[in-house]
């Protein structure tokens, strides 16, 4: 009999939550099957069988495991059944970890069992699934073994008014465990809170260089580079200068220290059906914007599906986050320490506004800045955002990171 415990996935988890059985008490399974989903502060990912046998579940789904806890037992020695991979030879007792494996993207792939993975959605299909607000009981599967694919997903979603809906005047309650992405992220926005001097400071961007630029050579960007040309790399490529120009927006505390930094590793922040994770674009200041645009969609697609690894959301000097893509007008973003500050966007809205004596239409953003006041005065926070609003009103900045015709002139 194999014992299967909780590896050690990340140098500072020491323990995870059994989030989904991917299998059945019971079943057979073979190596390297996925057999379940564990939860950790900041990601999701599947541990796999490491011997085939017969799975005796230990764990229950909920349970909070300490690293190196047992969550099941492998039968190595359980006669396969006449569909199961080939029986291996009987072996002694051993004690083993389950390696961790990276989430794999939905694919159309033959599996040898059936069964195991019956009425479990994929995680691009977990995702419509819950952003649609259909339960997984109610759809119907199609894929290998039973398993939900997303065609099934959205399926079900279109079927939604077919579905059972809520009892009118209903005032049922439910309680369900916080997940522990949720739990570190309410204390971490907590700390912030409490820990920090927090300021807000605000400004207004006029998007119409940046549309008109988009609008121009999106098509051609697109061709080239196989990503859109979004508004996510301006921003990044304007931060990055501003930073240049005052370095305490980009530094943060440590030990009764100030530690600069040379480089900008840009955190994004990523909405996920778990909660906001963010994500690093490491030396986003050396990157082209093809290849901020690449990092951002890889790590939004990677974010949404459940594929990021700690690594990758590990660091960061600075933050920005979109609301913008949600509808929201205005906001006061949170400080994500250790960092010093964060940028918050916000929707595009025309609006009226006084140009050269005129009133005109202009694609406008409110900007947002909120700041460690220990570290930042109100002078450099300002004049930080001002920056920032200078570039993205007159791109051609960003090329060289001023005005070229005062560069020519050496002014």
């Amino acid at each position: 009999m194999t014992e299967v415990k909780v590896p050690s996935v990340a140098e500072s988890i020491s323990e995870v939550t059994l989030s989904k059985w991917m299998v059945k008490d019971g079943d057979y399974v073979v190596l390297d099957q996925p057999i379940c989903e564990v939860e950790t502060d900041k990601a999701s990912q599947e541990l796999s069988a490491t011997i085939a046998g017969v799975i005796s579940l230990v764990a229950k789904e909920g349970d909070d495991v300490k690293v190196g806890g047992l969550i099941a037992k492998i039968d190595e020695t359980a006669k396969a059944p006449a569909k199961a991979a080939e029986k291996e030879a009987p072996k002694k007792e051993t004690t083993v970890e389950a390696p961790v494996v990276a989430k794999k993207a939905e694919q159309k792939v033959e599996v040898k069992q059936e069964g195991a993975a019956a009425g479990h959605p994929s995680p691009a299909a977990k995702k419509i699934l819950d952003e649609g607000g259909v339960k997984t009981a109610d759809v119907k599967a199609s894929g290998v073994g039973g398993r939900i694919t997303k065609e099934d997903a959205i399926q079900a979603v279109r079927n939604k008014a077919n579905i059972p809906q809520r009892e009118a005047f209903s005032r049922t309650e439910k309680t369900e465990k916080m997940s522990r992405v949720r739990k570190t992220i309410s204390e971490r926005l907590v700390y912030a809170k409490n820990s920090t001097a927090m300021l807000t400071t605000f400004n207004e961007v006029d998007m119409t260089a940046i549309n008109k630029i988009r609008a121009q050579y999106g098509e051609v960007f697109k061709k080239k580079n196989e990503v859109g040309l979004g508004m996510m790399s301006f921003f990044s490529k304007a931060v990055c200068l501003a930073l240049e120009k005052f370095p305490a927006v980009n530094a943060y505390i440590e030990d009764n220290n100030l530690v600069y930094h040379d480089y900008v590793d840009i955190s994004i922040a990523v909405s996920t059906p778990k909660g906001l994770v963010v994500p690093v674009i490491r030396n986003a200041e050396s990157l082209s914007l093809a290849g901020i645009e690449k990092k951002v969609k890889e790590l939004a697609i990677k974010g949404r599906d459940g594929l990021l690894t700690m690594d990758e959301m590990t660091g960061g000097t600075f933050t920005i986050s979109n609301g913008g893509v949600f509808g929201s007008l205005m906001s006061t973003p949170i400080i994500n320490p250790p960092q010093s500050a964060i940028l918050g966007m916000h929707k595009v809205q025309d609006r009226p506004v006084v140009v050269d004596g005129q009133i005109v239409i202009r694609p406008m953003m409110y900007l947002a800045l909120s700041y460690d006041h220990r570290i930042i005065d109100g002078k450099e926070s300002v004049s930080f955002l001002v920056a920032v609003k200078d570039y993205l009103e007159n791109p051609h900045k960003l090329l060289l990171g001023a005005d070229p015709v005062e560069l020519l002139l050496d002014l």
